[in-house]
């Protein structure tokens, strides 16, 4: 169980209630501004409400077509591995949270923007704890997400916590940030914003790869949303944005918001050697509704695999 009792509020000022963020180290951000979880409460064993704000803008997962980026319901799920890990399970800080998979699907009508941000309420629960010697060693977190009372979302995600010590073993000479970053490779000049939804170069995280439905990745480590702060490799969310970003240039013209997304992650992402991201059409789901399948490898290894299911962005009611 996780300690029980255990609540986060900020209360109010006189009949008006008051909204922060919670603190950042929870969420393993540098960056106050890149918190998007303002409370959380256990609401029963291994069970939990954590509240979050979505922006109306954001440097990088911006709104388009009237939509809400769908990766910041990622982004959102993966600040409260950290938060209940912290706060519910006694993880200590320093300790690494590995993602083993994450798996998702949205409402597409509930991403509308509105006139003000969007409050969202995830209520988790907690499955298949494992725990050595008192210390959290992997869990399965389900997330029911609504969005003002109404479903925005379901996703579940598994992970791994390792302490520093266990974290460097598995890492050897990779989990050496100096030594990490000294063996990056050149980054390649980038695919052009328009074909992949962006607007800044700097935001395009593919480069060609030379044949169809075949990129390369494209790693900077100075980005300052998908490195907050520095790492020994490249993180999920970076590898989330390449699968969302080779959808699309596989979609073509025809801008498309990814549904659901079903993804595994096998392997870590080095900084020294050229990963390769490739897309595979695959049939319809029984909606109708397009899959792309997207792979990632490195040295031949897959260490990223995700099915996309798409609607066209502009068509969404």
């Amino acid at each position: 169980m996780a300690r029980s009792g255990f609540q986060h509020g900020f209360g109010g000022f006189g009949n008006e209630k008051l909204t922060t963020v919670v603190p950042k180290e929870f969420v393993h951000r540098a960056a106050a501004a890149e918190v998007f979880l303002t409370g959380w409460k256990d609401t029963g064993d291994d069970c939990f409400s954590v509240t979050a704000q979505w922006p109306r803008a954001h440097a990088f997962y911006g709104p388009s077509y009237g939509l809400h980026d769908p990766l910041l319901l990622a982004e959102t799920i993966r600040q409260t591995i950290p938060l209940l890990s912290h706060v519910a399970y006694g993880v200590p800080f320093g300790h690494r949270l590995i993602w083993q998979d994450m798996h998702y699907t949205l409402k597409p009508e509930a991403l509308r923007m509105a006139p003000v941000p969007a409050e969202l309420e995830l209520r988790v629960s907690c499955h298949n704890i494992v725990r050595r010697s008192s210390r959290l060693v992997g869990m399965r977190m389900e997330f029911l997400v609504l969005r003002e009372g109404r479903f925005l979302a379901s996703a579940t995600a598994r992970f791994t916590s390792h302490a520093p010590a266990v974290y460097r073993r598995l890492r050897g000479e990779y989990g050496d940030l100096d030594t990490a970053l000294a063996g990056m490779i050149a980054m390649p000049q980038p695919v052009a914003p328009h074909l992949v939804g962006r607007d800044r170069r700097d935001d395009v995280v593919l480069a060609p790869g030379g044949a169809e439905g075949r990129w390369l990745l494209r790693t900077d480590v100075t980005h300052p949303v998908l490195f907050d702060h520095p790492v020994d490799h490249a993180p999920g969310m970076l590898l989330l944005e390449a699968a969302r970003q080779a959808v699309q240039l596989t979609s073509g013209s025809v801008p498309v918001v990814p549904l659901a997304m079903k993804t595994t992650f096998t392997r870590y992402a080095e900084f020294d050697a050229p990963c390769w991201v490739e897309t595979e059409r695959m049939e319809a789901d029984g909606l109708g509704r397009s899959r792309v399948r997207v792979t990632v490898r490195q040295n031949a290894q897959v260490l990223f695999e995700t099915m996309a299911t798409t609607a066209c962005a502009t068509q969404v009611n």
